[in-house]
C-alpha cells in the first residue's frame, strides 16, 4: 500500500517540478512526467532483478567506460587529426556500446567468477553459481545436516530470512510439539553455518511481504535466484515442478538409498504385529520398510527367517511380501 502511494506521489510531483523548475509550459510538464516514469521504471527493475545482477551490471558499465576512456586517450595521442575527428563524431555511440557490452559480459559471466580462484582471493563464503533454497520443513527434518556432513551437498545453501522467522515463531510457541520443531530447525541452521559442516550458507534477507503464504515466498525466492528448492514437502515439490522450478526432494533421495531386496532373498525379521489378512504378521526393516509375512501370525513377538516373495512400490513407500523359510524352521 505504501509503495503504491509513493508511486502516485512521484507521478504527480514530477510534472509539477518540471513546470515550476524547468519550463512553465508543456515542455516542463513532459520532462517532469518523463523523469517520474523513469524513476518508477528504475524502481521496477530494482525489484525484479537479483542483487548480484545489479551489482555485476554496474561494474560492467564502469569497466566498459574506463576501457573507452583508455582507448580515447590512445587515439588522441597516436592518430592523425582526421581520425580524431571521426572518433569524436562517434564518441557517444562508442561509449554507449562499450557500456552495454561491459554490462552484458558482467551479467552473463558472473557465475564463472568462481573459476578464477587461483588468481583472485575469495572468502570462504563466496558466491558460487549453483545454490539451493532450503525450506523450514527440511531444516526441522534435520536430514540435510547428515547429507551435508557426508559431503553430498556441494551447492551453497540459501536460507531465506522469512524461513528463520518462521522457525523462531515455532520455537517461541506455547505448544511443546511446535517449540521442539522450531528449536530443531534453528539447531540445524547453526550446524550448517559451522565451517566443518561441508556446506556454505547464505542468509537471504528479502521478505516478499506482498505474499501471504510461506510456500509462495519460497517459490518466488527460488525463481528470483534461479536456484533449486530443497524440501521434503511433497505438495510443495509438485507445485514447484509445475512452475518449472527445480526441486531436490529429500524423500525421493531417501527412497533411492533404501537397500534393494529381491524376490528369493532370505532375511531375519522380528514380527511385530498382526497383518490385515488372517494369518499375516508384519515386521519392519531398519529403514522402516514394511514386510508382510504370510502364515506367520502365531510367531508374533519372535524373530524369524523369511523369504522375500515380491514387493510393491507406492507413492507412500515400498511394501515387501514374504513367507516363512520353512527349511530353516
Amino acid at each position: 500500500m505504501f509503495m503504491w502511494f509513493s508511486r502516485t506521489f512521484i507521478i504527480i510531483l514530477g510534472p509539477i517540478i518540471g513546470y515550476f523548475s524547468i519550463s512553465a509550459g508543456h515542455k516542463g510538464i513532459l520532462i517532469g512526467t518523463g523523469a517520474a516514469v523513469l524513476v518508477i521504471f528504475i524502481e521496477w527493475v530494482l525489484e525484479k532483478a537479483p542483487l548480484d545482477d545489479i551489482i555485476a551490471a554496474g561494474m560492467g558499465i564502469v569497466l566498459g567506460l574506463i576501457a573507452v576512456k583508455a582507448v580515447d586517450y590512445i587515439v588522441l595521442v597516436t592518430f592523425s587529426d582526421k581520425v580524431i575527428v571521426v572518433w569524436e563524431q562517434y564518441s557517444l555511440l562508442i561509449k554507449l556500446t562499450a557500456a552495454y557490452t561491459g554490462m552484458l559480459i558482467a551479467v552473463k559471466k558472473k557465475g564463472e567468477m568462481y573459476l578464477l580462484d587461483k588468481s583472485i582471493s575469495f572468502t570462504s563464503k563466496r558466491m558460487i553459481p549453483e545454490s539451493i533454497i532450503v525450506d523450514s520443513c527440511i531444516l526441522i527434518d534435520g536430514r540435510i545436516a547428515d547429507i551435508a556432513k557426508a559431503g553430498f551437498l556441494s551447492r551453497m545453501a540459501v536460507i531465506p530470512r522469512f524461513v528463520i522467522n518462521e522457525l523462531q515463531t515455532l520455537a517461541d510457541s506455547s505448544e511443546d510439539s511446535k517449540r521442539t520443531r522450531g528449536k530443531r530447525g534453528l539447531q540445524t541452521i547453526t550446524f550448517l553455518e559451522k565451517e566443518d559442516s561441508g556446506v556454505r550458507v547464505k542468509i537471504y534477507e528479502k521478505d516478499y511481504k506482498e505474499l501471504a503464504s510461506a510456500d509462495e515466498k519460497l517459490l518466488k525466492c527460488t525463481a528470483d535466484l534461479k536456484s533449486k528448492l530443497m524440501t521434503s514437502d511433497t505438495n510443495l515439490a509438485k507445485v514447484a515442478e509445475i512452475r518449472g522450478i527445480g526441486v531436490l526432494n529429500v524423500n525421493l533421495l531417501a527412497k533411492s538409498l533404501k537397500p534393494v531386496v529381491l524376490p528369493g532373498e532370505a532375511l531375519d525379521i522380528f514380527l511385530l504385529k498382526e497383518g490385515k489378512e488372517s494369518r499375516q504378521a508384519v515386521g519392519y526393516l531398519d529403514d522402516g520398510t514394511m514386510i508382510v509375512v504370510d502364515n506367520a501370525r502365531r510367531f508374533i513377538g519372535q524373530k524369524k527367517k523369511i523369504i522375500v516373495v515380491s514387493f510393491l512400490q507406492t507413492d507412500a513407500g515400498r511394501m515387501i511380501f514374504a513367507k516363512l523359510d520353512n527349511d530353516r524352521e
